[in-house]
């Protein structure tokens, strides 16, 4: 060390100890620290000493020696800033000032059991300030045979990822520690790059010109910069104060790793690989079960991902995937975001129609908005339809020859003649493109004005066009449900005005609803309809303009109410439940207000929320709502209709629009969702104050009840539109998943005012867990090429998964209690009805106290695994089983099966640390057999009092007369009835689904267990017994498919 550095340290040692009493306030302070709700303005600067990326384990190692300031979290709450360095010789890790001597201030690195990413041991847990702790800037040090813990918290999230993988690397690497300065040198990446040199210097001097370097660079990763490329040369070249622009082996190898390394994969690959620089197709499975999701993955599988990314021939042919090639892999379709099974229909399309949302489209003819943009175009139509849309609208208004043509777009000049489609034209295009999407049926409603003569020329229009297409069967009076999709696949459903049934005469008279805001006070006028253009009317008939009373009055199933925006505004205010149940059955329109003349849109889910299908959108005017609605329509295939949660379509069930809390019988789930990194960002469009310079940052949105509307913002990351670290991870609470989207949006911090980059949207239901990529869309909803967002996805059924420190037990305990409010069955106010439900109570508590039971269980040996609640049960096995290899390399515990249960029994005596785990193992197992054991005949008792109660559904109103309830207090009795079934029915699915997770959490850890060694008998015996205990559990699992569950 020079005399310069020991005279920094000194200086820094004598004003430490005037920093100890304010580290705390420091803490609350810092904004990496601060949560980034709302639209407050940050901005992010990189701690790293310089703009060198890290791109292998020598950097990581360089930085530790170099040393930098760590926050040392003690468990009294108090917290201590250390200046931490690394040995010359890589044996220990120092810190100081420290009141021990300087050889105590030290742990040797042989001594280090395990290095934890996150807030995940007790000291963090029970810390007062741990929740002003960043999750991804801490990471602990378990060390000595007792797993005592050094828990550290660095100023940003890429330098406590520095330390976690120096640390595993040396851990891993100890018998060796000073190999890998030589190592360095002969990686695979290393190996492939110069091979790659090799064949593009044709002279074989080993140098080669500029241009051939970067050209090379680009063909190797088309997504960078030429000047970029030429840049990073200028910088290696000057930093070696080279006069020549030519390039050797070494300096393309070094330009290369630079440019092409994101320093978040290669964290997580370092952190998969088991400190590898590489990854095996052992490693691969591993990560896409554990942390991907993905099931029935096979080695074979693995070997083929590798095989097709991985790019050295080298890595192809030994079965290894090194950085490259799994940056290739992340960026690849089959690490998106969005869930490919959802990209064919993948509902149940027997429903009725009205079960359904449908995509529709107002003013389709137009193409921009109404009053500013051109007339009428056939485009508009092509566009919708492309885009999956079920339900057009066609004005269609008296034309010139006898010829009916479309109402749209702005007036013409005066003395021009005005630019209108012609009738036929439109069903012409329409018919074309009708079912290139989508073969599920196509609704065109029809507003007419015209003449009783051309309104029959439409009728031998639409007849010509569409020939047996035409779905005009007359539906039966019986009927209370219309017909369900498959029946009415390839059909064109006309939606209309309709004459009644007892009109004399081949025409007649309807009434002219002319769409208007429903608060104008205006006449209903009447206008003449032609009996032919009645009878192609079927299924959709045009009710009379919806109000308050709507849901009160009778109505046939093939009727259309249609509401303007500020009417079923009002009703989704006022009447919320009433609009619900009135959506059951029958189908809703809600148009955009007569006062939108620039064609906004309107915000869809206020209405999806009340059930209403068929709420109509202007496809010509992007924005966040037209996100929204395209976002939402792709989880079904792109087909049009998405089957709406059965909590609205459920003949008796309790629902409100407006709720704040959680939905009777359904569980909430919990999102934690972090966002890593973005690439490759645009400049925004129309952007030029700033010149190239862009000041990233990333707002995630989430959609639906009003309980789960929530926005998060990242900080910004001052000028870098290339690869920006952000680092952050959100939580959200959705208490109806299904109702649920999130919307990505990428903005550009300026004080003038953030312009717009990219947004993704996507449905909650698709959202594919572990990490992933998000393609962003432009304002106009196109692809925005190389333009991805990187994120890590977890999903849990509760908040937290239980908790994971001291204050988040209190919020789940809070959220517990609340569960339990929403779950508990109310008294309808009818003594036979109410000793039914009685029936019920002590059924529900029993299932609600093993799900919470097996759960927390299963939270408790993530906590002492030290994983996070999100972690796979099959990450907590891997993890507990390295802690069970005594040091001869042998486990101290083995797997026995008992009644097709996984239990772990040790050899002899162990440790108090691995006793703990033990217990808490076995307590898991317990509660997941008694809930596996109890929840069929738990289930039957519910089912059994759901059906006894649904017996008194048709005679309720009778019941309550008889009793003397009328008005409001037999409403409310109907109310109370409908959430006690709603409550039975939602507790039922619950315990059936967490009984089948139990089934499967017990086959996953017995592969888990056989897989790690921890099998008594030899490795074929192990696999034949393992193979009876594991049809075993599937004999159980399909027993009770067959059975009451």
């Amino acid at each position: 060390m020079t005399f310069l550095q020991n005279e920094i340290k000194y200086a820094y040692c004598s004003v430490i100890y005037l920093k100890e009493n304010m580290v705390e306030m420091e803490l609350l302070q810092d904004p990496s620290n601060q949560k980034c709700g709302g639209r407050k303005k940050t901005v992010s600067f990189s701690s790293m000493p310089s703009e060198k990326k890290i791109s292998s384990a020598q950097d990581c190692i360089s930085f530790m020696q170099a040393g930098c300031e760590l926050k040392k979290v003690r468990p009294n709450s108090r917290i201590y800033n250390r200046f931490f360095t690394l040995d010359p010789d890589l044996q220990a890790l120092r810190w100081e000032p420290s009141k021990k001597d300087l050889d105590k201030a030290k742990l040797d690195i042989s001594a280090i059991k395990e290095i934890r990413l996150g807030k995940n041991t007790e000291t963090f847990r029970n810390n007062g300030l741990a929740d002003q702790i960043c999750e991804d800037c801490a990471f602990s040090i378990l060390h000595g045979e007792n797993y005592e813990s050094l828990d550290l918290v660095a100023h940003s999230a890429d330098v406590a990822n520095i330390w976690v993988s120096g640390l595993r690397y040396l851990v891993s690497r100890s018998k060796q520690p000073l190999d890998f300065m030589e190592d360095n040198q002969n990686t695979p990446r290393i190996l492939w790059l110069k091979t790659m040199f090799e064949a593009a210097d044709v002279d074989g001097n080993g140098i080669m010109l500029e241009d051939t370097a970067v050209d090379l660079i680009k063909q190797l990763n088309p997504t960078l910069k030429e000047s970029k490329i030429r840049l990073k040369f200028k910088e290696i070249q000057k930093s070696k104060e080279k006069l020549t622009t030519r390039v050797t082996e070494e300096e393309f190898c070094e330009a290369f790793c630079e440019l092409c390394t994101r320093p978040e994969v290669y964290f997580l690959l370092v952190q998969i690989s088991k400190n590898k620089e590489y990854l095996d197709a052992n490693d691969l499975m591993l990560f896409l079960e554990a942390e991907q999701g993905v099931a029935h993955i096979t080695e074979d599988v693995c070997s083929d991902i590798i095989r097709r990314y991985e790019l050295s021939e080298e890595g192809r042919q030994k079965g290894f995937l090194a950085i490259d090639g799994f940056t290739q892999y992340l960026l690849s379709p089959e690490c998106d975001i969005f869930d490919p099974e959802h990209k064919s229909v993948v509902q149940d399309m027997t429903q009725p129609l009205s079960h359904y949302y449908i995509s529709t489209s107002h003013h389709t003819c137009l193409t921009e908005d109404q009053g500013q943009g051109p007339a009428a175009d056939l485009h508009g139509y092509v566009r919708a339809l492309q885009m999956g849309c079920r339900s057009l609208e066609l004005d269609v208004i008296e034309g010139p020859e006898d010829e009916p043509v479309l109402r749209g777009g702005r007036s013409p000049a005066p003395g021009a003649a005005a630019a209108h489609l012609s009738f036929r034209s439109v069903l012409e295009v329409i018919n074309k493109f009708a079912f290139a999407t989508s073969e599920y049926p196509l609704i065109l409603c029809l507003g007419v004005r015209c003449s009783l003569p051309q309104q029959k020329v439409m009728v031998q229009h639409l007849r010509t066009v569409f020939g047996d297409q035409l779905y005009t069967e007359a539906p039966l009076p019986s009927e209370s449900y219309l017909p369900s999709l498959e029946k009415l696949k390839r059909r064109i459903l006309v939606e209309g005005k309709k004459l009644p049934a007892d009109s004399q005469g081949s025409d007649g008279e309807v009434t002219d609803d002319e769409e208007e805001d429903e608060e104008a006070e205006r006449p209903t006028g009447r206008m003449q309809l032609c009996r032919e253009l009645s009878d192609l009317v079927s299924l959709c008939q045009a009710a009379q303009r919806g109000d308050s009373e709507l849901a009160m009055r009778g109505q046939n199933a093939w009727e259309v109410c249609s509401f303007s925006e500020s009417g079923a505004s009002r009703l989704a205010s006022e009447c919320p439940e009433d609009l619900v149940s009135h959506n059951k059955r029958f189908l809703s329109r809600v148009r955009p207000s007569a006062a939108r003349a620039d064609s906004s849109n309107l915000n869809p889910q206020d209405f999806w929320n009340c059930g209403c299908q068929l709420v109509a959108m202007n496809f010509q005017t992007p924005g966040p709502r037209m996100d929204l609605h395209t976002g939402w329509f792709l989880q079904n295939g792109g087909c049009g209709y998405v089957l709406r949660p059965s909590v609205m379509r459920d003949e008796v069930s309790y629902f409100r629009a407006d709720t704040k809390g959680a939905v009777p019988g359904a569980s909430p789930l919990a999102l934690r969702l972090k966002v890593i990194s973005g690439q490759h960002f645009p400049k925004p469009r129309g952007a030029c104050a700033k010149g190239d310079v862009i000041d990233p940052y990333v707002c995630v949105e989430i959609h639906g009840l009003p309980a789960d509307r929530a926005e998060q913002r990242t900080r910004t990351v001052q000028d870098n539109s290339d690869n920006p670290i952000f680092d952050e991870t959100f939580e959200f609470q959705v208490n109806l998943p299904e109702l649920a989207a999130v919307r990505f949006v990428v903005l550009d911090d300026d004080y003038i005012g953030d312009e717009f980059i990219g947004q993704y949207t996507i449905p909650f239901e698709c959202l594919q867990p572990g990490y992933r990529h998000v393609p962003l869309r432009s304002f106009v909803g196109d692809v925005l090429e190389h333009a991805t967002l990187f994120v890590h996805v977890a999903i849990t059924n509760r908040s937290g998964g239980g908790g994971a420190r001291a204050p988040k037990r209190s919020l789940s305990a809070r959220m517990g209690k609340k569960v339990r409010e929403d779950t508990a069955l109310r008294n309808v106010g009818l003594k036979t009805v109410d000793d039914v439900f009685k029936t019920a109570v002590h059924p529900l508590r029993e299932a609600i106290d093993m799900r919470e039971n097996m759960q927390n269980a299963i939270v408790s040996i993530k906590e002492l695994c030290g994983l996070p609640p999100i972690a796979s049960l099959k990450q907590c096995l891997l993890t507990l089983s390295s802690r069970l290899i005594t040091s001869d390399n042998t486990p101290s515990v083995f797997l026995v099966m008992k009644d097709s249960f996984p239990y772990l029994e040790p050899v002899g005596a162990i440790p108090e640390v691995q006793k703990k785990m033990l217990a808490a193992y076995d307590l898991m197992i317990q509660e997941s057999r008694f809930l596996i054991e109890m929840a069929e005949s738990v289930h039957e008792k519910i089912v059994q009092c759901q059906k006894a109660g649904m017996e008194f559904h048709e005679e309720l109103h009778n019941l309550g007369a008889k009793e003397g309830l009328k008005g409001r207090k037999l409403s409310k009795a109907s109310e109370s009835f409908a959430w006690n079934i709603t409550v039975l029915k939602g507790q039922g699915d619950l315990l059936k689904n967490a009984k089948n997770e139990a089934l499967e959490n017990m086959k996953q850890i017995q592969l888990a267990c056989l897989s790690c060694g921890l099998s008594k008998t030899p490795s074929s015996s192990a696999e034949a017994k393992g193979k009876r205990s594991l049809e075993a559990i599937e004999e159980k699992e399909s027993s009770e498919e067959n059975g009451k569950l």
